[in-house]
C-alpha cells in the first residue's frame, strides 16, 4: 500500500451563521467569523489516496488525472468564490471547514475510486494554526 498526497490552494470567503439564530446569537456563538459582510481565507487543500502501484505505470494513479479532475469538482467551484452563496455542494450547510472537508470528501471518493485508488485523507488548512482532516 502506497499513499499519495496532492496539494491544491483556493481562495474564498464564507460566514459561519446560522440562519435561524439572531445576528447577535451568531456573535456569541461564531464570533468574528459571523461577520454579516463574510470574510476569507487562503485555503490549502491536500488530497491524500491511497493503493497499490500499477507496475506498468508505476504510478498509483497519473498525477495528470488527480488534478484536472480536483480541479473540474473542487477547485474551480470554490477558489474565488462565496463559499455560502456560490457553491453547490455546501449548499444548506454551515461554511466551517469540517463541512468542507467532509463535502469535498463527497465530490472526490467515486471519481478516485474509479480512478484505481481509494481516498484516504482530505486535509484542509484554513490558517496557519488551524485545520481539518477528514477520514471519512
Amino acid at each position: 500500500m502506497i499513499y499519495l498526497t496532492r496539494r491544491e490552494r483556493f481562495n474564498a470567503a464564507h460566514r459561519l451563521f446560522r440562519p435561524d439564530f439572531t445576528d447577535e446569537a451568531n456573535a456569541v456563538m461564531y464570533g468574528k467569523c459571523s461577520n454579516p459582510n463574510w470574510h476569507g481565507h487562503n485555503y490549502i487543500l491536500f488530497i491524500t489516496i491511497k493503493g497499490e502501484i500499477n507496475l506498468e505505470t508505476g504510478f498509483l494513479i497519473n498525477l495528470k488525472e488527480l488534478s484536472a479532475l480536483v480541479h473540474n469538482k473542487v477547485i474551480s467551484k470554490l477558489d474565488h468564490k462565496n463559499i455560502n452563496l456560490e457553491v453547490d455542494f455546501m449548499q444548506g450547510r454551515i461554511a466551517s471547514t469540517e463541512m468542507l472537508a467532509i463535502t469535498i470528501w463527497n465530490q472526490l471518493e467515486r471519481p478516485i475510486r474509479l480512478m484505481g485508488a481509494e481516498l484516504h485523507c482530505i486535509k484542509i488548512e484554513e490558517t496557519e494554526n488551524n485545520f481539518v482532516e477528514y477520514f471519512g
